[in-house]
């Protein structure tokens, strides 16, 4: 049996906490997962993970291991990827996960030019609006907008993204135009379910910043759905650029305060720390990062 293909079961297992996932990823069986993983346990004269009928956890000398075998095992991928592809083009899956509105609208064109250019390809894109664990789910790369809250995560800036404070032209009509930001604070306002503190908007008011403490009755977890509803008249809404540009453009949505927005959030591609990008991942991360789609997010 290769040495490979039981760190490779191992590492799977510890990852996922599971025989059964681990199993399904590697197209195998759960007794000859469990089967690899004992044989490694036996060569290395060590338990690696501790087993009950409901739970699997690594010991000590498991997770020291895992520490050290991950490198290799991605080292080992990459080896054989880089000799494959100097003759071939790039191929293989990237499994991706994004916001549901920026993958729809900015991603999603910009996935299509990459994998026309590199027809061996495969993209599975993951949407969702809540922040999924990459390693846990398997994935090679998330698209994430906003603050990194993972340290276990090394990030490569894409792009700017803007958050833009904005209503509609009926809104400000009937309820008045607020005069400074602070002025939010007695305004109806749409919060946003994805922010660690949906409540606090700040601003840049010459060169200091000002918070302030907003209400409303409405949230939502989705910002172009913000976008939305403020467009129907209903609030206030703080919203990602990419999600409104149409709106301001038309003047269905008017910008407020847009002398003292923040430092913008960034697009950022994010991956595992300890895990050696494949040279299609890293095309991939190329090509996100000089798509003027991409980098130009905030327009």
């Amino acid at each position: 049996m290769d040495k490979i293909d039981r760190m490779r079961a191992f590492a799977l297992v510890a990852q996922n906490a599971s025989f059964t996932l681990a199993a399904q990823r590697l197209g195998r069986s759960s007794r000859l997962v469990s089967k690899y993983v004992a044989d490694l346990e036996e060569a290395l004269g060590v338990q690696l993970l501790n087993r009950t009928t409901r739970s699997v956890s690594l010991t000590d000398a498991g997770a020291t291991y895992l520490a050290m075998c991950e490198p290799l095992l991605d080292g080992f991928d990459e080896m054989e990827e880089v000799v494959r592809n100097a003759q071939t083009s790039l191929r293989g899956v990237i499994r991706i996960s994004a916001p549901t509105g920026f993958g729809s609208l900015r991603l999603a064109p910009s996935l299509a030019a990459f994998v026309e250019q590199h027809t061996e390809v495969e993209i599975d894109l993951n949407l969702s609006d809540r922040r999924v664990s990459i390693i846990e789910e398997g994935l090679d790369l998330a698209i994430r907008i906003g603050p990194t809250r993972d340290s276990s995560l090394k990030m490569r800036r894409l792009g700017p993204m803007p958050l833009i404070v904005c209503a509609s032209p009926a809104y400000l009509e009937r309820a008045g135009v607020p005069a400074h930001p602070s002025a939010l604070a007695t305004h109806e306002c749409i919060l946003d379910g994805n922010m660690s503190d949906p409540a606090v908007w700040r601003f840049d008011v010459d060169g200091n910043e000002v918070v302030v403490h907003v209400n409303g009755r409405l949230q939502a977890n989705a910002p172009a759905a913000s976008a939305r509803l403020a467009a129907a008249g209903v609030a206030v809404a703080r919203c990602p650029a990419y999600t409104v540009a149409d709106a301001l453009r038309s003047e269905e949505l008017v910008e407020l305060f847009a002398e003292h927005r923040v430092t913008p959030y960034v697009v950022a591609a994010l991956f595992p720390q300890n895990r050696r990008l494949t040279t299609r991942v890293r095309a991939l991360i190329d090509h996100l990062a000089s798509d003027d789609l991409i980098c130009n997010a905030g327009a």
